[in-house]
């Protein structure tokens, strides 16, 4: 293995290179689109899988809404088209009958579903907004962003229906003047004074939006006269179960409850976020597979090109390589020659389409920020992953470099001298 070490040798090899400068651009070019194209579409997959973990980043994946609706088959005398209300005795039941349930959430809601808006008054202004209804429980399934020096809902305000409120970041922008104090001011809400705990920040999985506000579930229910009568209810299961089948057991629950037929799909309402997600996640699996397809079969192309270039470089140095075994040259020597030339170029072009790749992402990454409406979020790549595949291409162009380096050897240096 001397020759590696040898000035001669890489002379010899650039030579080579230098008479055949075009044909080993292109072929370089070939293996560096190659490496190009797996660093880029893997830093993409990684970028969309990014941007999709973090909007359920303060959400619990293995979550449903359950909801009440019509019933569709008559059951023990009841006529179809029967209104499912949804209470607090369902959810006390729930609790209790149902082992996967971590976290259950009763929640009321006007101002969506045709229920009319609550009125938001402070000072001369005035507006109409979501009112919500919660209990410190939901913060746990769909954690709230509230700025500093506020708090939401909490345990206190719910046994004492205290009449505080959460209002969103759009209402305080709305209401208040810039750098204005809204935590322990007081507002009206449907005539009723309130006291200002919080101010949240949206988040990309919570549908309250920015302009909604929220109010101890104790003090809703009984400023709207609910009673015991909920919207809907948000669920989570426990992180060992799996929440298709607690879905099923819920409704099945609710069912034999409320005398609805066993067989009626649509007296409950329901929609499953942790199936949802499963899907989206096997999805990013699969474009993942793709893309390690993809990439590695535009690698193994680009290194057979370098192959079948060698192949014709042996070739037309017929001649040379017949005068060198003449002079002496060993067949290691010769075979090394080839094989070191094959591993050069594969490594340059690996490692050029790697510098390449990793620009692009970098820019893309720099230009697209934060920005909620492009589905990229830090488009990386694994340094494993990359390792991997440069070391698998210089692999390759060694295997593939034996080809034309054992033809190499195979010539005669009689036969080469009468070469023309």
């Amino acid at each position: 293995m001397k020759f590696i070490f040898e000035r001669d040798t890489w002379q010899e090899i650039y030579g080579a290179i230098r008479k055949n400068k075009i044909r080993t651009i292109i072929t370089v070019i070939g293996v560096t689109w190659g490496v190009f194209l797996f660093v880029f579409l893997l830093g993409m997959a990684k970028g969309l899988d990014n941007s999709f973990r973090s909007q359920f980043n303060d959400f619990a994946t293995n979550t449903m809404f359950l909801w009440g609706q019509q019933t569709s088959i008559p059951n023990k005398g009841f006529k179809r088209g029967r209104r499912m209300q949804l209470t607090l005795d369902d959810v006390q039941a729930l609790e209790s009958k149902v082992e996967d349930i971590e976290y259950i959430a009763p929640r009321n809601v006007t101002g969506q579903w045709g229920t009319p808006p609550g009125q938001f008054v402070k000072g001369s202004k005035s507006g109409a907004f979501k009112i919500f209804g919660d209990y410190p429980t939901i913060d746990k399934v769909s954690k709230k962003k509230i700025f500093d020096g506020g708090r939401f809902i909490n345990e206190e305000d719910i046994k004492y229906e205290r009449k505080v409120c959460v209002i969103g970041e759009d209402i305080y922008k709305q209401f208040y003047d810039k750098d204005e104090e809204a935590v322990g001011g007081y507002v009206r809400i449907n005539g009723i004074y309130f006291k200002v705990i919080g101010v949240y920040k949206p988040t990309q999985t919570g549908f309250e939006g920015d302009d909604s506000i929220f109010l101890p579930f104790t003090t809703f229910q009984t400023i709207f006269n609910q009673g015991k009568n909920i919207s809907w209810m948000v669920i989570t299961a426990k992180a060992d179960k799996n929440i298709v089948n607690t879905e099923a057991t819920i409704k099945s629950t609710l069912k034999r409850m409320h005398n609805v037929h066993p067989d009626d799909t649509q007296a409950f309402g329901s929609f499953n976020l942790g199936e949802e997600v499963a899907k989206v996640n096997g999805f990013l699996s699969g474009m993942r597979l793709i893309t390690y397809i993809v990439g590695i079969a535009t690698l193994i192309a680009g290194v057979i090109a370098i192959g079948n270039v060698l192949l014709i470089t042996v070739k037309e140095r017929t001649r040379e390589i017949g005068v060198r075994r003449a002079l002496g040259a060993t067949p290691a020597e010769v075979r090394g020659q080839i094989m070191l030339e094959s591993i050069l170029l594969t490594f340059v072009a690996g490692l050029l389409g790697f510098i390449f790749g990793t620009l692009l992402l970098w820019g893309i990454s720099t230009i697209v920020g934060d920005n909620n409406d492009i589905p990229i979020l830090n488009p990386t790549v694994d340094f494993l992953a990359v390792g991997g595949a440069l070391l698998s291409i210089v692999l390759l162009g060694t295997l593939i470099g034996l080809i034309p380096a054992q033809k190499a050897v195979s010539i005669r240096p009689i036969e080469a001298l009468r070469e023309e």
